[in-house]
């Protein structure tokens, strides 16, 4: 057996953003083999959804945040929630949205 992870493919489990830790560092998208990630500015209608942290926070950092733009193209690998320096990141299921593993 070798010392790689084993994908469990997009059907299982899926990456989600915690958009109030994100401070789209752009770490997730250079770490993803598969394309999964983006980072663009979120839209200002959607900051209103943030918590007073997650405002404050998405200012000083230019209202940046990564969005997973091909969750059909996960591996659940576990790369990005590893890579994230703000523990943004969790795999869920991809059916119920529960916390899953990678």
């Amino acid at each position: 057996m070798s010392g790689k992870k084993e994908c469990k493919g997009a059907d299982i489990v899926v990456p989600r953003v915690d958009l109030n830790r994100c401070e789209g560092k752009h770490d997730c998208v250079d770490v993803c083999p598969h394309n999964v990630f983006q980072v663009r500015v979120l839209p200002e209608a959607e900051r209103d959804q943030l918590t007073r942290l997650g405002r404050v926070k998405s200012f000083f950092h230019g209202h940046r945040k990564a969005f997973v733009v091909h969750p059909d193209q996960c591996h659940a690998c576990g790369s990005c929630v590893t890579a994230c320096p703000e523990h943004a990141i969790t795999l869920v299921s991809a059916k119920s949205g529960t916390e899953g593993t990678a």
